[in-house]
C-alpha cells in the first residue's frame, strides 16, 4: 500500500475529529428535501401560519436544524436569542420583533428568563422557533410554568437523514468541489458514513483534500481508508 502522508497518520492516531468542522452552506437552494425533513420543512413555510406563536423544531444533532433556523431568519427576518444568555424581556418592549429564534433549547439554563420571554413574545404577537435535539420533559425543564408552555406548542420533527438523502447530498458536495467520482462510490459511502449531514460535509472535504495531498484521484479505496480513519479515531 502506498505510504499515508504525515497529515493523514496523524488524523489516523486521533486527530481527525479536529477537521470536522466545515463551513456549511445555510443558503435556501443548499437544503434538500426529503421524507425526513418534509414536514418540518413546510411548516416552516408556512410561517407566520403557525398554529400556535411557538413552533418546537426537533430533531438529532447533524439533521438540519440550524439550517433550516438560518432559513426560517431570512424569510421572516427573526432575531436570535441567544440560549446561553437570553436577554431581558424589558428590551424588547419597544421594538418588538415579528419573530425570533432560539437554536438550542437543550443548552437554556435560566428557565425563568425564558419563560418570561416567551410571554412576551406570545403578547407582542411575534412568532417564536426553538430548535432542540429532543422534546421538553420534566427531566430536561424544572420550572413548571415553562415546560407547560413548552409542550403547548407543536411539535414538528425531523429525522435522522435516510440513505436517499446522505447520496443526495454527497453528490451535491462532489459537484460543489468539481470532484468527478463513480456513481459506485456514492453509493459505497452513504451506507458506510455516520447518518449526518455534518458527517457528510465533513467527510467530502477531507477526502478532496486527501487526494490532493496524494496527487491522486478520488477513488473509492482511498474513500475506504478515510471512513477506516474516521471509526478508529
Amino acid at each position: 500500500m502506498m505510504a499515508e502522508p504525515d497529515e493523514f497518520a496523524r488524523r489516523r492516531a486521533g486527530q481527525l475529529p479536529l477537521d470536522l468542522a466545515g463551513a456549511p452552506s445555510f443558503d435556501d437552494e443548499a437544503f434538500l428535501v426529503s421524507p425526513s425533513n418534509r414536514a418540518a420543512f413546510e411548516m416552516i413555510a408556512k410561517w407566520p401560519d403557525w398554529p400556535d406563536p411557538a413552533l418546537l423544531l426537533v430533531g438529532p444533532a447533524g439533521a438540519g436544524k440550524s439550517h433550516l433556523s438560518a432559513i426560517f431568519q431570512r424569510r421572516s427576518g427573526a432575531v436570535s436569542i441567544d440560549p446561553a444568555a437570553i436577554a431581558s424581556p424589558l428590551r424588547l418592549v419597544s421594538a418588538p420583533p415579528r419573530a425570533a429564534i432560539l437554536d438550542g433549547l437543550d443548552a437554556v439554563e435560566d428557565e425563568t428568563a425564558l419563560f418570561h420571554l416567551m410571554n412576551c413574545l406570545r403578547e407582542s404577537g411575534a412568532r417564536l422557533l426553538l430548535a432542540a435535539r429532543r422534546s421538553p420533559s420534566g427531566e430536561s425543564f424544572a420550572l413548571p410554568d415553562l415546560l407547560s408552555r413548552l409542550r403547548r406548542a407543536p411539535v414538528v420533527e425531523i429525522g435522522a437523514p435516510d440513505d436517499d438523502l446522505i447520496r443526495a447530498v454527497l453528490e451535491k458536495l462532489f459537484r460543489d468541489r468539481q470532484l468527478q467520482v463513480d456513481p459506485g462510490l456514492v453509493d459505497y459511502v452513504a451506507l458506510r458514513l455516520e447518518r449526518s449531514l455534518d458527517a457528510a460535509r465533513a467527510f467530502v472535504r477531507l477526502l478532496d483534500e486527501e487526494a490532493l495531498a496524494r496527487g491522486r484521484r478520488v477513488t473509492r479505496v482511498l474513500a475506504g481508508e478515510l471512513l477506516e480513519a474516521m471509526q478508529s479515531s
